[in-house]
This record gives C-alpha cells, sequence and structure tokens, in this order.
C-alpha cells in the first residue's frame, strides 16, 4: 500500500510540474510577442509615426494594449487604453450593420431603388441606385469630401442629414451604378439618412440603442463638439510631413461625417465589437455573412475586395509567401487615422487608433500580424525623405545630398517611392525647381522602373524650361507604365 501511494503521490508531482511548465511556455511565448509588439510600436512612436493607442489580441484574448504619445499636448496628458479616439471611416462597418439589422426586419431591401425608402430624393439617381450599391462603393454617387471646396468652404458648417444629402443629389453619376468600385462618402452618408427615414429616430439613436448599449460600448459613440467627453483625444497634425512640431488640426462640423465617419471609441471597446462579430448578438448568421462576402474588386489589389463596410483580403504575413484573410477598415480624419484589422480564422485582432493625423498604420499592421504568426518583419524606420526635406530647407540641397549618401548607408533609414514624390511635389510647388529635380532624380536612381518617378522627373524638368530632358522622361514613365495617360497627354502637348 505504501510503494503504490509514493507511486501515485510521485505521479501527481510529475503530471504537476509538467502542467506548470506548459504553462510557463504558454506565457513566456505571449510575453515575447508582446514584447515584440511592443518593442516595434516603441520605435514607430521614438520616430514620431505613431501617437496613439494599440491592442492586441491573439485567439479572442487579448495580449498587448498600451498608449503612446500624448492625447492632449498642451496639458501632457498620456494615451491610454481608455481615450476616445475620432474614428472616421471605421464608422461605416456600424452603419453597414445597422442597415442589415433592418433588412433582417423586413423593413428594408437590399436590391430595391433607394427613391423606394426616399420618395422625396431625386428620381434622376433614386431610381438607379440600390442601398446594395451604397454599401458596396458601387453607386456612382460623387464622394463629397473629394470636392474641391469641402474643406475650405463647406467642412466647417453644421447640416441636417436631408439638407446634406440635397447638396449632392442631383449631381452626374460618375459611371453606371454597379458597373464598378469607388470609394463614396455620400454613399454611406445616404445610408444614414435612410436608417433615420426608416426607423424615425435619429442615426445616433440607432446606434446606442441597437449596438452600443446592448454591447456594454460604454465608452463609444456619435462625435459632437460642443459636448464634455472624458478621455476624449485631441486631434493634430504636422506642421509639414516628416517634422516632429504640431498644430491642432482644422476644425469639422461633425455633422458632416455622420453615417460615413462620425464615430468615436477606444481600443478597448473595438475589441468588444470585434468579439461580437463571432457570435449572433446582434446579426443572425445569415444576415452577419452578408458583412463579409466579397462582392466587388477594389482594384487595390487582385485579391482585395469590398465587403459591407469591410475590406476583405487575401493578404501576405509580410515578409512572406504565406496568406491568410484579413478583414478590415481604416479610417482618417482631421487628426486622426485608425485602423481595425480581423483575422477570422485565428479570432487575432490589431487596432491602431492614431491622433496626429495621417501615418503608416498599415505597415505597423503587417508587421504585428507577421510576429503574430511568428514571422519575419519590417522594424520601424526613419523616413529618408523627409528627414532631408528638413536639411533642404534649413541647410541646402548640397547638404542635403551629402547627407542623402550617408542615409543609404544606415539600417535606421527607409527611402519610400512615394515620401521622396511627395517631397519633390512639395518643393516644385513652393517654387524651388533645381531642388525637386534633385529629388526626383533620386526616386528614378533608387527605382529606375517606376513609370510614375520619371513622370514626376519630366513634370519638373518641363516646369523648369527643360523640353528636350522633359520629354525625354515622359517617355521612359510610358516605358515601364504605358497606361499612362497624364504622360501620353503631355507628350502630344509638348511635342507639337
Amino acid at each position: 500500500m505504501e510503494k503504490k501511494s509514493n507511486s501515485s503521490l510521485l505521479k501527481v508531482l510529475i503530471f504537476s510540474l509538467a502542467f506548470q511548465l506548459i504553462l510557463v511556455n504558454v506565457c513566456i511565448g505571449q510575453t515575447s510577442k508582446a514584447d515584440k509588439i511592443n518593442e516595434l510600436l516603441s520605435l514607430y512612436s521614438k520616430y514620431n509615426q505613431f501617437n496613439g493607442t494599440a491592442l492586441v489580441t491573439e485567439n479572442g484574448k487579448v495580449i498587448y494594449k498600451k498608449g503612446f504619445g500624448l492625447a492632449n499636448m498642451e496639458w501632457k496628458i498620456p494615451n491610454e487604453p481608455n481615450t476616445k479616439f475620432r474614428l472616421g471611416s471605421i464608422t461605416k462597418q456600424f452603419t453597414a450593420l445597422l442597415i442589415l439589422q433592418l433588412v433582417e426586419q423586413g423593413k428594408l431591401k437590399l436590391d430595391v431603388p433607394i427613391s423606394t425608402y426616399l420618395p422625396d430624393y431625386s428620381k434622376t439617381n433614386g431610381d438607379k441606385i440600390t442601398i446594395h450599391q451604397l454599401l458596396t462603393h458601387t453607386s456612382g454617387l460623387p464622394n463629397y469630401t473629394s470636392f474641391p471646396n469641402f474643406f475650405s468652404d463647406i467642412s466647417r458648417n453644421p447640416y441636417t442629414p436631408e439638407a446634406f444629402v440635397k447638396t449632392f443629389a442631383d449631381l452626374p453619376l460618375q459611371f453606371k451604378p454597379g458597373e464598378k468600385f469607388a470609394y463614396s462618402n455620400s454613399g454611406y452618408f445616404l445610408l444614414g439618412y435612410i436608417i433615420e427615414k426608416i426607423t424615425e429616430k435619429t442615426y445616433e439613436q440607432c446606434l446606442q440603442e441597437k449596438i452600443f448599449t446592448p454591447l456594454n460600448m460604454n465608452n463609444s459613440g456619435y462625435d459632437h463638439h460642443d459636448v464634455i467627453l472624458a478621455n476624449r483625444a485631441t486631434g493634430y497634425e504636422k506642421k509639414e510631413k516628416g517634422s516632429s512640431d504640431y498644430v491642432n488640426s482644422s476644425y469639422i462640423d461633425m455633422s458632416l461625417p455622420y453615417a460615413a465617419g462620425s464615430l468615436y471609441s477606444t481600443v478597448e471597446d473595438l475589441y468588444l465589437w470585434d468579439q461580437a462579430l463571432y457570435t449572433e448578438k446582434l446579426l443572425s448568421a445569415k444576415y452577419k455573412e452578408l458583412l463579409f462576402n466579397k462582392y466587388i474588386n477594389t482594384r487595390f489589389s487582385a485579391t482585395s475586395y469590398y465587403g459591407y463596410g469591410w475590406f476583405i483580403e487575401e493578404a501576405n504575413i509580410d515578409k512572406t509567401d504565406k496568406k491568410v484573410q484579413i478583414i478590415e477598415h481604416g479610417g482618417g480624419i482631421n487628426g486622426f487615422n485608425t485602423l481595425i484589422s480581423r483575422i477570422p480564422s485565428s479570432n487575432d485582432l490589431i487596432v491602431l487608433l492614431n491622433n496626429t493625423g495621417g501615418t503608416g498604420l498599415n505597415q505597423m499592421s503587417e508587421a504585428i500580424r507577421a510576429i503574430l504568426y511568428d514571422m519575419p518583419y519590417d522594424i520601424a524606420k526613419r523616413s529618408t525623405a523627409y528627414t532631408l526635406f528638413g536639411i533642404i530647407k534649413s541647410q541646402g540641397l548640397e547638404t542635403g545630398l551629402k547627407k542623402f549618401e550617408e542615409f543609404k548607408k544606415s539600417d535606421e533609414y527607409a527611402i519610400k517611392e512615394s515620401e521622396i514624390n511627395d517631397v519633390g511635389y512639395q518643393l516644385l510647388q513652393s517654387g524651388k525647381t533645381k531642388e525637386s529635380i534633385a529629388i526626383f532624380k533620386i526616386n528614378v536612381d533608387t527605382f529606375p522602373k517606376s513609370g510614375n518617378a520619371y513622370d514626376s522627373l519630366g513634370e519638373a524638368y518641363l516646369k523648369d524650361g527643360d523640353k528636350k530632358l522633359a520629354i525625354v522622361n515622359y517617355k521612359k514613365s510610358l516605358q515601364f507604365d504605358p497606361k499612362n495617360e497624364n504622360a501620353k497627354k503631355v507628350l502630344e502637348e509638348i511635342s507639337k
């Protein structure tokens, strides 16, 4: 009996030790990934490329949650997990879900003209466009935030939904409805108006009653400038791209983003939202599936599609050929840019909310995704282009070009075609033509097969009065990008 008892005790001890080792290994694995994410985002923050809050889950469990930088720079208030950020176009996925709730209730149909529900809407377009087309950005409605005078003349003024809809209702459609994808805030603004007409409640009330309250999303809502809102982040913009100096973002009246971009939330509340989408708490499975169908290719890539308020894509895991389906959407509004990226196959989530204007959240998300899959990834690097821009402005072109040679040898700096092109145009538009030519030459030398790089250099030469070199570079552009209509048009004009 004694031997048997000792043997059993030994087995229990061995099992206990093994179990503890498993737990330790699991914790070490999670800590390792969390540490890598922290190291990555800390570097982005150090280089003034991320100022906000992040949340990451693995298998549905939060493994990382942290704020970086300041929610309010005047008072030195740090960003925290409960900081409230304006979401911009992440709003669209909430609008889409409200619409599908009404469809499930039999109050709306997706495939009938919107004039069915808006009898006072312009018949010119109302009989041609369906709710499905509004949801998928295939309506052909011109995008109101792209109007030339939107930010300068319109965006600061309050509108009722009914009044603002009238400003674009009669405008010519950009294409036949259903023909192609063209991102349009106008379509989602109109969806909010339809929600109000059907429910006889405000869009804000519907959000609160149908989504935020049921999910206990107590730190989310429709943003209003005049409301005193605890823990709200202030929106900032860089004084100029690449700069570490900030200014307060320009004012926008929140009646205008409306159902296309009016919401605020926290990373923690967006985690609640993500987890609810795996359940039938808000929608039955049949109608929830409609959110994530691949309705139309976005033309951003061969594998990028739009559902209802979501982009769906078979994406590479950063520096590898391994692919995984991601369902995500970004947002951008004065002083803020945001991203929510879901990986349903593994119940992973990445939320990045930033309050210093546009920054590379997609790059950060790609790296975090690679970390979650134990794959190689790119770390944050300083921007060669914007650093060079600052040096040219303060110390001149010659010093800038010398510094560029140093940057090329440094692992701390990254050379990106789009950023160099942007700096070249900033110099060109400010009258520094010689400097812009030098910058565009860097792009051509670094990316010798880019049609766009040659196009930009051709434009700079043309502005400098050198038609001969302009022609050479526009022809080069067409060699690498035969569909460049701008190059064809300019060559035709200057070759006369």
